[in-house]
């Protein structure tokens, strides 16, 4: 079950640093807090968040949440992390003031949301009795007796929480894949491909989940007005790609990858490796695989291109 988020509301006087000496107010972090029920899927639904860029801290004492808010607004701690993803569990000493921390931060004007993991009593014991650990609130009673202070104890931030996700029914995959549609940002749930020219004589990079050869193409090497240049310049493309053949491939490959994409994103495999290869990384692979980013980029697909041995003799 999901929650549609509250719209937050900054209160009145929170720019009047600014007013009082013009100076603009320094950019707050965006704060996801991640609760629930311990065995719920806590842990998942924070490597989701760092898989989609969020600076996350698991196990965060409630009390440093606000410090570790100023510290990355000052620029002193997380240098560039503009969404910061907090981990919170009842097993902190502290966790009964999270309600009036939670309340502090709203009133600076941080945008908060609330990531609530639920699983049945039934689930969450069949969890410990799997992975044969107590629950950290049972204290030499029964799991199901620590399950039962724990829902207590979260009543509270469960009412506020903006989403509330049930694991019990879910594998690890289907819970990352109701995480990221609940927190993902437009185009972000999507695969990031990284597409890498580089040249065979420097070796295989050892990243790379898919090798495309494209040394059947005719080297611009041995033309010696196009020796010296790469394949961004424009007479190395133009000559790479008007070729017999070079544009069939770019659109025949592009389209193989369809279902090839379409199956990682089922996997919950966001993150792919291209990478294109020819003699010596500086023209043909750097044409190619600028060529093939700007296929998937029509096709919506998240795309950076890197030249791993532009530059070497």
């Amino acid at each position: 079950m999901t929650h549609e988020p509250s719209p937050i509301t900054v209160p009145a006087g929170i720019p009047a640093l600014e007013a009082a000496t013009g100076a603009p107010r320094p950019s707050l972090p965006r704060v996801m807090l991640i609760t629930g029920m311990s065995g719920a899927g806590r842990s998942r639904a924070a490597a989701v968040l760092e898989d989609l860029g969020w600076y996350v801290v698991d196990n965060l004492p409630v009390q440093m949440l606000e410090p570790l808010v100023g510290m990355m607004t000052s620029g002193t701690a997380a240098q560039g992390a503009q969404r910061l993803g907090a981990v919170v569990d009842v097993r902190g000493r502290d966790f009964a003031d999270l309600a009036s921390v939670l309340d502090q931060l709203r009133r600076q004007g941080v945008e908060l949301r609330i990531l609530f993991l639920d699983a049945s009593d039934e689930v969450l014991v069949r969890r410990y009795e799997q992975v044969r650990r107590p629950h950290p609130l049972q204290a030499g009673r029964t799991v199901l007796d620590g399950i039962t202070s724990e829902r207590a104890l979260l009543a509270d931030v469960r009412e506020r929480a903006d989403w509330v996700i049930d694991s019990s029914a879910t594998t690890v995959h289907d819970l990352a894949r109701q995480v990221r549609a609940a927190v993902a940002e437009p185009g972000e749930d999507d695969v990031q491909v990284s597409l890498l020219s580089f040249g065979f004589k420097y070796g295989l990079p050892l990243d790379a989940d898919h090798v495309v050869d494209v040394r059947f193409l005719a080297n611009p090497y041995w033309i010696t007005e196009l020796r010296h240049l790469t394949g961004r310049d424009a007479p190395v493309r133009d000559y790479v790609l008007g070729q017999p053949g070079a544009l069939t491939f770019i659109d025949r490959y592009v389209s193989a990858l369809e279902p090839v994409l379409d199956g990682y994103r089922r996997e919950e495999k966001y993150f792919v490796t291209i990478a294109v290869g020819c003699t010596g990384g500086k023209h043909r692979s750097v044409a190619i695989s600028e060529a093939i980013a700007v296929k998937l980029r029509e096709s919506g697909c998240r795309v950076s291109v890197q030249a791993r041995d532009l530059g070497k003799e």
